[in-house]
Parts: structure tokens; sequence; C-alpha cells
């Protein structure tokens, strides 16, 4: 394959050819053009062998490559990705394949990374903005993140996921079946994490679940906390003043308009959407909401974090007696 500082190109070996022809030997050849003998000898054969097609760039590629991934292990790494929207770590374990393989194959596939892509269809979309700089306390409660997330609540019976659009449970949804409100606290060290669905995002209920996620993380091993980020909303700004100076906790506020800021809570935020509120069918919002606990003890106890190493959040804590 011919490159900036190559010596020959198509032009130049079929000159290389041409001057052998006219009687110049090879070692003529070579000196007045700059090269080795083996390479006009090399040169010299494919034309004999192939004609002036012979002269052209070909491939580097090997003909054979013994060690790569067989098609069905590679098959496999596609549909999984595809079936379950998972990152290399986590298709990596799954499979036994180091992460750095399948992060070739879904390259090879022109599979585009989770970023660009939709997390609820795994449609190619825009990327959304990423922070520029990343950080990470040193210590479990040293910094902690809070959100709510809102969700469209399930009518009884299910609605378009289970019956499809337009469907009659479709159509009282769009009357109004109101909305959940997931309220999350994440713990940025360990990125240990607590959710409860409640009914509104108010003052009030803010602050009475920052107290039960507080004493949920003293159970984990995380006595105190020492800072609590938020945005800006007037139920944080102005309803757990009372609440952070009980627990002796400073209060600090991202940039208006700026999540990304607070993007551990909010990575968590998607991640509830993907594995668990919409990866199954639900047919009734008690039963979504039952089923928030007990995939919260998955996520911090068993789930692959890339964060972490894969490793789970429970796995940087302190174990309690």
């Amino acid at each position: 394959m011919s490159h900036r500082n190559a010596r020959t190109t198509y032009l130049g070996r079929l000159l290389i050819v041409e001057r052998f022809h006219a009687g110049w030997n090879k070692a003529h050849i070579a000196s007045s053009m700059g090269i080795s003998r083996q390479c006009v000898h090399k040169w010299i054969d494919r034309f004999d062998a192939e004609g002036e097609a012979g002269l052209h760039d070909r491939s580097s590629r090997p003909h054979t490559t013994p060690t790569r991934t067989p098609n069905a292990v590679e098959a496999q790494i596609v549909a999984l990705r595809r079936a379950q929207r998972m990152g290399p770590d986590g298709i990596g374990a799954e499979l036994c394949v180091p992460a750095r393989t399948v992060s070739r194959v879904l390259a090879r596939h022109d599979v585009p990374h989770l970023a660009m892509c939709d997390p609820m269809t795994g449609d190619l979309i825009r990327a959304s903005k990423l922070t520029a700089v990343r950080y990470e306390r040193t210590r479990p409660g040293e910094l902690v993140h809070m959100d709510v997330k809102k969700l469209g609540r399930i009518p009884d019976g299910g609605g378009w996921r289970a019956h499809g659009r337009g469907c009659a449970p479709d159509r009282e949804r769009k009357r109004g079946n109101g909305f959940d409100f997931v309220h999350s606290l994440v713990d940025d060290y360990s990125r240990l994490a607590y959710s409860e669905v409640l009914a509104d995002e108010k003052g009030l209920t803010s602050a009475a679940f920052l107290s039960r996620a507080a004493a949920y993380f003293r159970t984990k091993g995380i006595p105190t906390i020492d800072c609590l980020m938020t945005d800006n909303a007037w139920a944080y700004r102005y309803s757990l003043r009372e609440v952070c100076a009980e627990m002796g906790t400073r209060q600090i506020f991202i940039k208006p308009h700026c999540p990304w800021q607070n993007g551990k809570v909010e990575r968590l935020n998607r991640t509830l959407q993907t594995e668990w509120a919409y990866r199954q069918v639900f047919t009734s919002n008690t039963d979504r909401a039952a089923a928030l606990a007990p995939w919260l003890e998955y996520y911090n106890t068993r789930r692959r974090h890339s964060a972490l190493d894969g490793l789970p959040p429970i796995s940087r804590l302190t174990p309690t007696s």
C-alpha cells in the first residue's frame, strides 16, 4: 500500500518493469530509483504473474487471521448489545470475552456507542453533552447527589406498552393518568443509590426522603454525609436546610441549566428507566413501584459498574454488622 513517503507508486512500478524490459539490470534499476534490489525483483515477478493488475496497491491485511474472534461469538456480541444495550464491560463479562475485543467487534459491525443512542429504543441520536472534567470523591459520604425523575403512571391493566398505541388505556393516558416522582440519592465515591417512588416533588416530601435516604446509607456503612449536591429546584433550595443542618451536611447547587454537573444521579435516572421502569411491561402502577426495591438491591450489590472497574457499589463500602 503506497503512502506519502513511499518510493514507488503504480507509475513507479510500471517504470521498473519498462526499464527491465528495455535491458536494464535489476541493480541499476534499484540504484537509479533509490530502492532495494529485492523491491525491484518483487515488482517484476508480480508483473510476470499478474500483468499490470499486479502493480496496483493492495490491502496489507493478511489472507488468514487464526486468532480472530469466531463469527458465532461476534454474532452473540452484536445480538446481546442490541437486545440489552449493554456496554463492552457487561457484554464481555456475560460472554467471557475481553472488553477490548467486544469494542473492536462492535466497531467492525458499525454499532454506535451507547452515548450516541436513545436509551429507550437504541436508535442512533445526537450525543448528549458530556462533562469535560471528571471527578470522584475519595471516601463514601464526602459528596452525594440528589434528584427527581418524573414517570407517567401506568393505568390498571397496562398502558400502551402492554396493549399498543391507540388502545383504550392509551386514550385514557392522554387525558392524564398523572405522574410518579422517583426521588434518588447517589453517593459520589461508591455509587451507592437509594430511590423511592413518591406522589410529588414538594419541599416536605423531598426533605422526608432525604432523611430516609440518609438512614439507609447509615445501614450500608456511610454514617455521615458531608456535602449534598442538587439542582436549583425551589424544593431543594429552600426546604432541605433544616434536614441538612440536623445531619451536619453542607448543601451546594449546580450551575443553572447545567444538569451534567449533577451527572452521577442523572445517569442513575437513565439507568432506572432502561433497567427498571421500561425493561419489562407492567400492568399496574403498583407492580412497577414494587419492583423498584429488588432492583435497587441488585444495583447496589451485584450490578457491574464500569466506573468501579466492573464491581458493584457495595464493594467500596465497609461491611456493617
